[in-house]
């Protein structure tokens, strides 16, 4: 019987996904490995696992080929930079993302986020637990322009959001224009979207080309107004570059869900920046995307292992045999 390694905490033991995959015929092992350090409890893990369904989990090329069995590996969300593609690939193993799984949940955030950096409510909340009543002139989101990089199942969610509020939508994007399919989205270059955005939202995917597309020559182009939501990625932005065109107002600030290294360090440069609010990671986190998460991830684990995976990002070579993976 395939064994199937879950390392997201919150599916477990006995429930509804469990049940679907024990009766396709599959063994489960549930290992949630939040909050533990280092690759070696996910090698232990993942020894005698077929497939894997997991978060966020640093699948490297060394975790991988020290997994001898594993086949498939399922991602519960849409970012996959966490797993060694290529790796996977050369080792026989086919890897699966969700996409569009959570794009309503993660489009809601967003709006969220654009409504409490324009309102200034983290500050208003954070003045009210200090004792104090702060009163302070907010923006209001209709008649301003939302940039959007990225068109991705999240950013496409979003736009029907934005309009709702009488935002002007821009996007930028390397989909092909045969998929722009909204006229009432203004395609244009980045350059161009910066300089007229009153809020940049960030909805790319993690790419050699996209890592450190924010830096500090993207910061100048922007409005001293504007300000910068990120869903995404953290690494999409330079954060060193970002905390300073903030505390230099050369941007007027920043909701971050994401930023390079979670838990967010001691030392980060963004601590401390007076209209930088960074948030735990909850773009995609609702009880509802979680559902659907769990649901199609255990449909894509069948799928895979019966080599027939509808999402796979990948083409893997033939598996190796156990213990040929050097």
């Amino acid at each position: 019987m395939p064994r199937i390694l879950i390392t997201t905490d919150y599916l477990r033991p006995g429930d509804d996904i469990d049940r679907y995959l024990t009766g396709h015929g599959h063994t489960t092992v549930h290992a949630p490995l939040a909050g533990r350090s280092g690759p070696e409890a996910l090698v232990a893990a993942l020894r005698d696992a077929d497939a894997a369904l997991v978060g966020h989990d640093p699948l490297t090329a060394e975790v991988l080929s020290r997994a001898p069995r594993l086949r498939a590996v399922v991602r519960t969300g849409v970012g996959y930079d966490a797993i060694d593609v290529a790796a996977a690939t050369r080792l026989g193993i086919t890897v699966s993302n969700l996409p569009g799984v959570n794009a309503g949940a993660v489009a809601e955030y967003t709006m969220g986020l654009l409504l409490a950096t324009a309102r200034g409510l983290v500050r208003s909340a954070a003045g009210v637990a200090a004792g104090g009543w702060p009163r302070h002139d907010g923006h209001e989101l209709r008649g301003s322009t939302l940039g959007l990089i990225g068109y991705g199942a999240a950013a496409r969610a979003v736009v029907p959001l934005a309009q709702a509020f009488g935002m002007r939508v821009l996007c930028t994007t390397g989909v092909p224009e045969s998929g722009r399919t909204d006229p009432s989205v203004r395609f244009v270059d980045l350059p161009e979207l910066l300089a007229a955005s009153d809020h940049v939202s960030v909805h790319t995917r993690l790419t050699e080309r996209t890592r450190g597309l924010l830096d500090a020559s993207a910061f100048a182009l922007m409005k001293p107004t504007a300000v910068l939501v990120n869903t995404a990625r953290g690494a999409v932005v330079d954060e060193q570059a970002l905390a300073d065109a903030v505390r230099t107002g050369r941007i007027a600030g920043a909701a971050l869900d994401v930023v390079t290294e979670e838990p967010l360090p001691a030392d980060s440069p963004l601590r401390g920046v007076d209209g930088i609010d960074v948030y735990s990671h909850l773009a995609g986190q609702t009880a509802e995307a979680r559902a659907a998460a769990g649901t199609e991830g255990a449909a894509e684990i069948v799928a895979a292992l019966a080599g027939k995976p509808r999402h796979a990002v990948n083409t893997p070579l033939p598996k190796p045999p156990a213990g040929d993976h050097g």
